[in-house]
């Protein structure tokens, strides 16, 4: 009988160890029968990225919590042409890096522990599954931000599959969820504090690496822990979806509505705030101007850039990016130099006051924001601008309300 990681060695180590002396740049794609996919993304013969396996999204949340506890994940949204992209998640750590959200440090470290987890899943896969090979050249990282060791990735996942298949875990995978089936007969083997946590970790929602992450410490150990209950059928391991960031539909929801004609003038709202959003949404369409609200800062500049609107507001305080942050950006951008920028604050302090001059905004509204002071500021800033179409199609909205 041949072991499973004999398999790995036979088949796994010789496609990445040729990828190593070609100096190979490009994605590796590693495929099942079965339609399991796995990317590795190549430069000179170092892995820089890898994706693909059955939880990406929990993978990225769980290894973002973990490495990089200020981002709130959950606060992230992606359209759907984003996780198009098959390095979507490498592309939300560039924009993280690129304004100083996170270090390269923390870049470093989560592309490392992407890297081994893909690995084992694949080694586990591939010792019972066969599985084809393609190269593909012109679909590399042109600038990746870490490089990492394939030989000495190689060596760590099977020395990692060997430590597995030896306590036992051969047929469960890291990304099963522990679920309790008989806690009358747990209640009589451990103590009420142990019960306890039993009862509250172990219901379906976490798997062995989440719950690895919230025990502090690695999954093996928490696996072999849980292994003696799961062969008494106290504990039973279950296969659970993934769970992704949020999806904003962004022909729905953020295409301007053609409020009284296509020529109406065309406002955008950046501010995480649903509140914000459906306010100013009802003040515009009650002035006839066309509106789009984006609540995720993440993707404030390219729907700006594909929809060029005429005004923007942006809120002060935002998780990822704030609005001095998102105004600077725009004002490097020549279609964005003379749009008039207005910062969303909720507080009305001089500091505040100086600092949206020194970025490139305009002015400011001091929240809770009012249909008076925002029709101010609109009414002000695309009238006073040179004549244009927004500011004569203003007008018009304004004397046919």
């Amino acid at each position: 009988m041949i072991h499973p990681e004999l398999m790995v060695s036979n088949q796994l180590l010789e496609e990445f160890q040729a990828c190593i002396k070609l100096q190979y740049s490009g994605k590796l794609d590693v495929k099942t029968l079965k339609g399991n996919k796995w990317s590795f993304y190549y430069r000179l013969g170092r892995i820089v990225w890898a994706t693909g396996g059955n939880h990406p999204f929990r993978r990225w949340r769980r290894l973002m919590a973990l490495h990089c506890p200020e981002i709130e994940v959950d606060r992230i949204q992606l359209r759907h042409q984003d996780i198009k992209i098959d390095y979507w998640d490498y592309r939300l750590l560039e924009i993280l890096h690129e304004r100083q959200k996170i270090k390269r440090e923390q870049v470093h470290t989560i592309v490392e522990n992407t890297i081994a987890e893909l690995l084992f899943d694949l080694a586990q896969h591939i010792s019972v599954n066969s599985v084809t090979f393609e190269r593909i050249q012109d679909n590399a990282l042109d600038a990746p931000m870490s490089f990492t060791r394939a030989d000495i990735s190689l060596k760590l996942m099977q020395e990692g599959w060997k430590n597995w298949v030896s306590t036992g875990l051969t047929n469960y995978s890291p990304d099963f969820a522990p679920v309790l089936r008989k806690p009358e007969q747990l209640q009589q083997m451990v103590s009420p504090a142990v019960y306890k946590n039993f009862v509250t970790l172990i219901n379906g929602k976490y798997t062995l690496r989440d719950l690895a992450v919230k025990m502090k410490q690695n999954v093996l150990p928490v696996a072999r822990s849980l292994l003696p209950y799961i062969l008494k059928g106290i504990i039973e391991l279950v296969e659970v979806p993934d769970l992704p960031l949020r999806i904003i539909d962004i022909q729905k929801k953020q295409n301007p509505p053609e409020a009284k004609g296509s020529n109406s003038p065309l406002i955008a709202c950046v501010d995480d705030s649903p509140q914000v959003g459906q306010m100013l949404e009802q003040i515009f369409a009650a002035h006839g101007i066309r509106f789009i609200k984006i609540q995720d800062a993440v993707q404030a500049l390219p729907v700006l850039l594909e929809h060029k609107p005429d005004l923007i507001f942006l809120d002060l305080v935002m998780p990822v990016a704030s609005g001095y942050e998102i105004c600077a950006q725009l004002r490097r951008i020549s279609v964005f130099a003379n749009t008039p920028v207005i910062i969303l604050t909720g507080s009305d302090g001089l500091f505040d006051r100086v600092r949206a001059k020194v970025v490139g905004s305009n002015d400011y509204v001091t929240k809770p924001v009012t249909a008076e002071k925002v029709m101010m500021v609109v009414r002000k800033y695309l009238q006073a601008s040179p004549p244009n179409k927004a500011a004569s199609n203003l007008q018009a909205c304004n004397e046919s309300s």
